[in-house]
């Protein structure tokens, strides 16, 4: 069973997202903040990573930029999940370390999300 870590700290879109990706046959594992999220990848060596950037302790692109530097999460796939609206310093996070996707939360359904997950694991 592909395992995906979910790191958000919105409860409700994190529920949300729990429970889609579980009914279509995935394993989740749930991280709150980038600090649990670095640590719960290194350690639970997810298929795929769902990474919010903006949260406590850690945000995203802080954990992502952390996370590339290991044997593990140098290849890890990582699809960026945020309300953020990308400005220039994002943009350029986003793109030095390398997401395998980027979504808007706003203006993405969550079956087009389920869809590309399912194309990145097959």
């Amino acid at each position: 069973m592909k395992k995906i870590l979910i790191v958000e700290d919105e409860l409700a879109y994190l529920k949300l997202l729990n429970d889609q990706l579980t009914k279509v046959g995935y394993q989740i594992i749930e991280a709150k903040n980038g600090k649990d999220g670095l640590r719960t990848a290194e350690k639970e060596q997810p298929d795929v990573i769902l990474l919010d950037i903006r949260m406590p302790v850690m945000n995203g692109m802080e954990m992502l930029g952390e996370l590339r530097k290991s044997t593990y999460g140098k290849n890890a796939k990582v699809i960026i999940l945020t309300n953020l609206e990308p400005n220039d310093e994002i943009l350029r996070s986003v793109l030095e370390d390398q997401p395998t996707y980027y979504f808007m939360k706003s203006d993405t359904e969550l079956s087009d999300l389920v869809s590309k997950i399912k194309k990145l694991l097959a």
